[in-house]
């Protein structure tokens, strides 16, 4: 799912080639976001338009010969004039009138044309990895010609149009992104810009590269020199592709300014996309500089606040981050709470009075994104969250621009990804005290996956281990929200820690936080009859959480229905949908209510004969936690449902474990049958987590 769809988007034809492009946001000045060498089309820009678009107009179109555009055959059709002057009719086919240049690599050629040639369009122009030529390439590019053959296709003989052509054109790309990218734990850039590479034929990328340029090095240096727009320049140290030295070069020839990338390759944009978007905004500003009035306190007449974070994924997390906060504000009663919240937390957020930020309008909702990477009762819980990383850019600058206007003395983070990672990736923004919560440790690959899921994992795995141990000051706690039993064994990758003994020595644990109060059976009969359920009647509750991801399993437990009721007509059920999806799409069965939203579920389930869940943990650990009996359905490839919180459920004693894929509705009948009103012997969960929770966040304060 994109983080941001187009408000507008459409063709450009100019001299017969259709130029798709689309337009995002509508502030001022517009950002035309240029395409690079056609071998990736403008979604390379996918970390940046969210984030700008918020603050300006945004353009970006693909280049010819990718994307959706037109792929002219014949190199005359590449030359770098051409590509200015696409660039032109965008700007003319979309109504802008100055713009704003932000070019990576090989666009910076056609964005210094476009500003020496009409200097009344250009506001600004932004370099990145300049691909310019005013220096040598690398040695080890320049040993290989590119239009020769060579015995050899190992490393830079692969940038090769015979290899192209007639060799193995995806090692070319793998081989090439991976120079692009020569930062450690890039595996997802690459990932994505060899799928884009994918979409563009070999013999077009040809074309490409014998495209006619419109200047020599000499030349372009001297019509750099005619620059007279501001000018930024960002260019990685360790950029494989276009050495350092051509930002340095371009730079004092158009008087610009140079942000060097220590340790960065030839993509930041998607590689350190925190400093791009910032160094981005705060140069279009300084060319289309806006009218400010901020507003400085004085810190010891500033209120006490802190901003929660809620993981948006199941309604689970806000139950006890609300009962957590409720603990807090007995500590410090004079401590004001913002949460940055979205759909569907907020549906539990409102409920209980909390106040939540307006920034959080601006949040891109991740539970949309998890439920449009489901199957049937399917979920790849880890590639799901890798393919959301646009989606967490764009949340993590909605924070930061939050917290650079609003001085928080905390943040309490609760499986908030985005904040956690790029915390630690930007060590030097974090000005507060910041809390971390979770309740599993560790990605685990799912056996499906093979050995390419077990060395990303591991990859994954391997990165966060290094930011703890080089940043371990970015958190100042760590709250595991269970006991030391509840991780899981293992290791985090080959030669990596045992996840067990790592997080033991890493985190505070909390025990689990359920929100509420178990309900004994003294009260149970009590409760049942305020909740309008019949005495002579057992209650089967199913539901699937907030996720919007189960509505399969609530088909399939419709389905049983008929045959339970045959065999136990006093049964009757509470199918609960939760806040995303509409009761009215689920088929009617006599003995069945069908219900929405309910805000006081954990009551239902307190007192049910049997319940029916998918596999998450918030929803198994309230049923154990008020022993009563559960069926649960773990999520196909959700490797936390599938391993942490079945490892959870398993050592609690707690639950009966079925697989969807084997359980028709036959299967599920029987199972009904068989476990509704059975006695459990589950290992007790403490229920004061909430209370130990908010003291450790207490001293934070």
């Amino acid at each position: 799912m994109r983080a941001r769809q187009p408000d507008a988007d459409g063709y450009v034809d100019r001299d017969g080639v259709k130029l798709a492009y689309e337009v995002f946001g509508t502030g001022s000045p517009t950002v035309l976001l240029m395409p690079t060498w056609s071998i990736i089309h403008s979604r390379f820009w996918k970390l940046q338009v969210p984030y700008l678009a918020r603050h300006f107009r945004v353009v970006t179109f693909d280049g010819r010969g990718c994307g959706r555009s037109d792929r002219p055959v014949g190199a005359d059709a590449y030359a770098d004039a051409e590509f200015a002057a696409d660039a032109m009719a965008v700007l003319d086919g979309t109504g802008t009138d100055r713009a704003v240049l932000v070019a990576l690599s090989a666009g910076a050629v056609w964005s210094i044309q476009l500003a020496v040639g009409h200097p009344e369009r250009v506001l600004g122009v932004v370099a990145i990895g300049p691909s310019v030529g005013l220096v040598p390439r690398h040695e080890e590019r320049r040993r290989w010609a590119w239009d020769e053959r060579h015995d050899t296709t190992e490393g830079w003989a692969k940038y090769n149009r015979h290899y192209w052509l007639e060799g193995d054109y995806e090692s070319f790309l793998e081989f090439f992104f991976g120079q692009m990218f020569s930062e450690p734990h890039s595996t997802k850039q690459v990932e994505d810009c060899v799928g884009w590479g994918k979409e563009i034929e070999p013999a077009t990328l040809v074309d490409t590269s014998l495209g006619p340029q419109s200047f020599s090095s000499s030349t372009f240096a001297e019509r750099s020199k005619q620059v007279r727009c501001p000018v930024l320049v960002i260019h990685g140290s360790e950029d494989h592709i276009s050495p350092h030295g051509n930002g340095v070069a371009l730079a004092e020839l158009t008087g610009g300014s140079l942000v060097t990338v220590g340790g960065g390759g030839h993509g930041p944009q998607a590689r350190d996309p925190v400093l791009v978007n910032g160094l981005l905004k705060d140069f279009i500003d300084s060319v289309a500089p806006r009218a400010r009035r901020p507003t400085w306190t004085r810190a010891f007449r500033r209120p006490k606040r802190a901003l929660y974070l809620s993981s948006p994924i199941g309604l689970g997390h806000a139950r006890r981050d609300v009962a957590i906060a409720q603990n807090l504000r007995a500590l410090h009663p004079d401590l004001e709470i913002d949460w940055l919240a979205q759909h569907p937390v907020t549906t539990v957020l409102e409920g209980a009075g909390e106040r939540i930020h307006p920034a959080s309008a601006d949040l891109v909702n991740e539970s949309a994104h998890i439920e449009s990477e489901a199957g049937e009762h399917d979920l790849h819980a880890f590639q799901a969250i890798r393919r959301m990383d646009e989606i967490l850019v764009s949340n993590f600058m909605v924070f930061k621009d939050l917290v650079d206007q609003v001085p928080y003395d905390l943040v309490i983070g609760d499986e908030a990804w985005d904040v956690d990672y790029f915390l630690h990736e930007n060590p030097e923004l974090k000005r507060f005290g910041f809390a971390w919560l979770t309740d599993f440790v560790g990605w685990v690959p799912m056996p499906e996956g093979g050995p390419a899921e077990a060395a990303l994992t591991a990859d994954y795995n391997a990165e966060m281990l290094e930011q703890r141990a080089r940043f371990a000051r970015v958190r100042d706690r760590s709250i595991f929200v269970g006991d030391p039993g509840d991780v899981v064994p293992g290791r985090f990758g080959p030669g990596l820690p045992a996840i067990r003994t790592w997080t033991r020595e890493h985190y505070d644990f909390a025990g689990y936080v359920t929100g509420f109060d178990p309900v004994g059976s003294d009260r149970r009969p009590e409760l049942r009859s305020a909740l309008g359920y019949p005495t002579d009647a057992r209650v089967c509750v199913v539901t699937v959480g907030g996720s919007g991801v189960g509505e399969s399993l609530l088909r399939r437990v419709l389905d049983a229905v008929p045959q339970v009721r045959r065999q136990a007509p006093d049964v009757r059920f509470l199918v609960v949908t939760g806040p995303r999806i509409d009761p009215r799409s689920l088929p009617r069965r006599r003995g069945v209510t069908i219900r929405g939203y309910v805000p006081d579920l954990y009551r239902h389930l307190a007192v049910c004969d049997l319940a029916v869940v998918q596999g998450g943990l918030t929803t198994c650990m309230e049923l154990t936690a008020n022993r009563r009996p559960f069926l649960y359905f773990p999520l196909a490839n959700h490797f936390e449902q599938q391993v942490h919180v079945a490892y959870r459920l398993d050592r609690h004693r707690a639950g009966r474990r079925m697989e969807y894929a084997k359980a028709d509705p036959d299967a599920v009948a029987a199972a009904i049958v068989e476990e509704i009103g059975r006695p459990v012997d589950y290992r007790t969960v403490r229920s004061d987590g909430a209370r130990r929770a908010a003291a450790m966040l207490a001293d934070l304060l």
